[in-house]
């Protein structure tokens, strides 16, 4: 006979498993030596790292999730693939997985963009909540930002594939 679990029965494993996984990948890191980074890039660092001007809204998009590295206010909460950090994410983090497990629609997330990368402005339970279930796309309302590059490295891709912030070369996989 198989058992079959309640919705809250079923959210609550999935918060479980989540802060399992951004454990086990902590560990991870710190066995590694911390070699990559497993924190969750912060906006500020990295817009004042290379120097990011601007903040034009260009309204909503289809956004990968792999290409959404951090967060404005909210980088000590969430690991690297956005995880939950921290049990306080708990109440919440719940409330959006119940609303995925229904089917319900989930209002857009908002994001900054710096090159090809997003940072969130509005929106980090739900993109964890899509993470942890494997979701490859979002819609989003976007803000892009520029980073000029120092006239004598035009030809050098922007300094933020290779910001230790972010611990990347090129575009994001989890």
């Amino acid at each position: 006979m198989v058992g079959y679990m309640s919705l809250e029965e079923q959210v609550d494993a999935d918060f479980s498993r989540a802060r399992r996984r951004a454990f086990l990948r902590r560990i991870s890191a710190r066995l590694r030596k911390g070699r990559t980074p497993n924190h969750l890039a912060c906006f500020e660092e990295v817009s004042n790292k290379v120097g990011a001007v601007g903040g034009i809204r260009r309204g909503r998009r289809t956004v990968r999730l792999a290409d959404i590295v951090g967060s404005v206010s909210r980088c000590s909460e969430f690991d690297r693939s956005f995880f939950p950090l921290r049990e306080s994410a708990r109440t919440k983090w719940k409330r959006m997985d119940r609303a995925f497990h229904r089917g319900e629609e989930l209002p857009p997330v908002s994001l900054y963009k710096i090159d090809e990368y997003y940072f969130v402005l509005d929106g980090n339970h739900r993109v964890s909540v899509y993470r942890y279930h494997g979701v490859e796309w979002i819609d989003a309302d976007v803000t892009e930002f520029r980073a000029p590059l120092p006239k004598d490295r035009k030809d050098e891709r922007c300094p933020i594939h290779h910001h230790p912030t972010t611990g990347m070369k090129g575009a994001v996989r989890t």
